[in-house]
């Protein structure tokens, strides 16, 4: 897997670096800074680029949009975001487009090495790795804007981890019911929502979250 890694804390970076290549990744390019990620996009194509949002030179967002160009570039580019903090705006651009690998993981809550290397290569293989924290709070978001068509507590607990990168198998472990009560929860929200039903995970969590975030 080859990765672009982007973060200015050199400590972090070197941490990441050092980590990402004991799991076997090749690592293109650390950088820290925007116009250094943006050149090692466009330049190198890797598999995944893993972005801190805030780089130099503005401290504001200026990876999460370095990394948005390069995926107007190279639609699909999977893209990982590392963040402090909940950034919803960031959240909904990342997910506008629908298409390719999405992540957003928050840096306090990466608890061990599996658990981060996972979500680099869930997202690599075009899947997603949402923090819990960054849907609940879509979610919320979209409730106060306008009810989410009726939702039952269960049906939005479904969601919840449907929205993480969850199979039906792994929701129905986590909320200990059956995969065919699952499948149904499933089935009812996207009639709910008015989306298409879709069997396959990465299309079907980008919808909801699509949808969640409109308006």
């Amino acid at each position: 897997m080859r990765v672009v890694l982007a973060e200015d804390l050199f400590l972090l970076r070197d941490g990441l670096v050092r980590l990402l290549e004991a799991y076997g990744c090749e690592i293109l390019a650390a950088v820290e800074s925007g116009p250094e990620l943006s050149k090692a996009l466009a330049e190198l194509e890797p598999d995944v680029a893993v972005v801190d949002v805030r780089l130099p030179p503005s401290h504001t967002d200026e990876g999460l949009q370095c990394a948005l160009a390069a995926r107007r570039a190279r639609p699909g580019l999977p893209v990982l975001v590392l963040s402090q903090h909940v950034e919803q705006l960031y959240a909904r651009e990342l997910l506008a487009d629908g298409t390719g690998g999405v992540g957003y993981l928050l840096k306090d809550r990466v608890f061990d090495a599996d658990q981060f290397i996972d979500a680099v290569r869930r997202v690599a293989g075009g899947g997603t790795a949402m923090d819990p924290q960054v849907i609940s709070q879509l979610l919320t978001r979209r409730e106060r804007d306008r009810p989410m068509g009726g939702l039952t507590p269960r049906e939005r607990e479904v969601m919840e981890l449907m929205a993480q990168g969850r199979s039906n198998a792994a929701i129905a472990e986590r909320l200990v019911v059956t995969e065919r009560a699952v499948a149904k929860h499933t089935s009812n929200i996207f009639a709910r929502l008015g989306l298409e039903v879709s069997d396959d995970d990465n299309r079907r969590v980008l919808a909801v979250l699509a949808y969640l975030d409109r308006g």
